[in-house]
């Protein structure tokens, strides 16, 4: 019964052209390239206090896997393999990743001001 009316009000609000507020709109979306131990760009400057969305591309030759463990994320893509990754709204600070395969070349932050 709950649902029925929420639609129901969504519906009036959209046939009187009220705005209505998504939840995909409090999301921010930044992207991110892997190749072969690298990541472009190195560091993701991010507002504080919204959700994140991370798109993260691996156009190298190796699997890799994007890992931050302040965030407690892993996620691992083969070689040309797209993904994405949603952060929860982050307080202003530094919170580091790195690909696991390539520890010593592929480190990066995620700045949230």
């Amino acid at each position: 019964m709950r649902i029925a009316a929420t639609l129901l009000a969504g519906a009036f609000a959209v046939a009187l052209g009220t705005p209505v507020a998504l939840a995909a709109d409090d999301v921010v979306t930044v992207k991110i390239v892997a190749r072969d131990g690298v990541f472009t760009p190195p560091n993701l400057d991010v507002p504080a206090g919204k959700r994140i969305k991370i798109e993260i591309a691996n156009e190298g030759r190796t699997p890799m896997e994007f890992e931050s463990n302040p965030l407690k994320i892993e996620k691992v893509l083969g070689p040309g393999a797209k993904s994405s990754v949603v952060v929860n709204p982050l307080k202003p600070g530094e919170y580091p990743f790195f690909d696991e395969f390539h520890p010593g070349t592929s480190k990066g932050k995620i700045i949230a001001k």
